[in-house]
């Protein structure tokens, strides 16, 4: 029998009264990955049977979340370089049927655009005036101050749809655009709030190796990229009441920006009582511990 054959013989044993037998067989759909998906779509749309429905859909939930798990776990792996490619693998998260291509192409338009705006005698405060008329006036992007708890905030597909984000997935999508133009911005993980570092242009090696004498200034993304010092920081911290640390002060690496996403995810998820999904997202962050 071959794979195909031996898949759709296994998808038709899903209505097994026997819940030992039926897990072996769900068990056994598991090693087929994502390759089961669309056979199990076609069983569930031919069939009236709710408690056979429930069965595929959570099948399906099930291979989708091991799909994220080992894309994230290679993403973290290999390096981490293509931040895009990690905000995607979250989104899809929440949005599993998500057209990357659509997303890429609508990142890229807003790179057409700020691109299109730039020379090369421009001032690095001169680019980033650029960015924000782009990114805010243009497009319309804005913090979302009303609902601010919402999980939809961190995910890539709302925040291009509303044009509505949280500091973390706007100060992401704005070191997208940035990066895309090579313009040295990157994520500072300041706790409770995310803002952007502007390095010197000669710096080309990674965030990690930033020091902070190489930070121009500093960007409040969820402020439509207001520009501002490192004593807006120290202030910042003082008032927090916070330990003074060097991170504080320097560009992170882009494991860490996800690895915040996921949990600021857990943590609105956790406000909103919804153990399910807190659950698999505790379980998702783990992928990211491969990298260490």
């Amino acid at each position: 029998m071959n794979k195909e054959k031996e898949l759709k013989a296994l998808i038709s044993l899903v209505d097994e009264p026997d819940d030992s037998l039926f897990k072996q067989v769900r068990d056994h759909i598991f090693s087929y990955g994502a390759q089961a998906i669309p056979e199990l779509e076609k069983v569930w749309e031919h069939t009236l049977d709710g408690h056979i429905q429930d069965r595929i859909i959570s099948i399906i939930h099930e291979i989708q979340q091991r799909e994220l798990y080992n894309e994230l776990s290679n993403w973290a792996l290999f390096g981490y370089d293509d931040l895009l490619k990690g905000f995607l693998i979250v989104t899809r998260y929440q949005y599993p049927d998500l057209d990357i291509h659509e997303v890429t192409r609508e990142i890229g338009q807003i790179v057409q655009q700020v691109w299109m705006e730039m020379n090369p005698d421009l001032t690095p405060l001169e680019k980033i005036k650029v960015i924000n008329h782009v990114l805010f006036d243009i497009n319309g992007f804005t913090g979302n101050t009303t609902n601010i708890k919402s999980p939809e905030n961190f995910y890539l597909k709302p925040l291009l749809e509303s044009r509505k984000g949280n500091p973390l997935s706007l100060g992401m999508l704005y070191v997208l655009v940035a990066r895309s133009l090579r313009i040295p911005i990157y994520g500072v993980n300041l706790p409770r709030h995310f803002v952007l570092a502007y390095l010197e242009e000669s710096h080309s090696k990674t965030a990690a190796e930033a020091q902070s004498d190489q930070v121009l200034f500093y960007l409040n993304p969820f402020n439509k990229g207001a520009v501002f010092t490192r004593n807006e920081i120290e202030l910042y911290i003082r008032q927090m009441r916070l330990t003074k640390e060097k991170k504080y002060f320097l560009p992170c690496s882009n494991l860490e920006i996800i690895g915040r996403m996921i949990n600021g995810l857990i943590e609105t998820y956790t406000l909103s009582s919804n153990t399910e999904k807190v659950k698999e997202l505790e379980r998702l962050k783990k992928a990211l511990e491969t990298a260490s």
